[in-house]
């Protein structure tokens, strides 16, 4: 038994040496994203801003659709190396929907499908693998 104990414990003591010692690769890549990289853009840029397509006005509980494009001014590439990962949309601060997109395979467009109980202001979220995010916003008010 004395035997299988030592055993116990210097595997245990090798599983986490393994668990809680940082691997290498991915030490010190926190240093490497600048802060500008990981501020959320929201200048007008042609081939990131996303642009919303929504009314104005809708009603409480009603569904409608909002349409998001990622390139205000003309089409975001979807290429292997350069595509854009994911659209988000929130209302108000809190998200409510998103779609990942697969690079070449993914025009960077999506409809999102949604009802509201109360206007704000509807936020696109959109992250390309070579920058910051872009974001976008569009007031939506909600009648009864």
């Amino acid at each position: 038994m004395r035997v299988r104990s030592r055993w116990t414990v210097a595997l245990a003591a090798v599983i986490a040496a393994v668990v809680l010692s940082p691997l290498p690769a991915i030490a010190g890549q926190e240093e490497q994203f600048t802060p500008e990289y990981k501020e959320v853009r929201s200048a007008f840029d042609p081939k990131h801003t996303p642009r919303i397509v929504a009314p104005d006005r809708v009603k409480r509980g009603e569904w409608f659709d909002v349409t998001i494009t990622v390139g205000a001014g003309g089409d975001h590439p979807s290429l292997g190396e350069h595509f854009v990962r994911y659209i988000a949309l929130y209302i108000n601060g809190a998200e409510i929907s998103r779609a990942y997109l697969h690079p070449v395979f993914s025009f960077p467009k999506v409809t999102f499908t949604i009802a509201l109980d109360e206007g704000g202001v509807l936020k696109a979220v959109e992250e390309p693998t070579h920058s910051a995010a872009w974001e976008s916003s569009k007031p939506i008010t909600v009648t009864p």
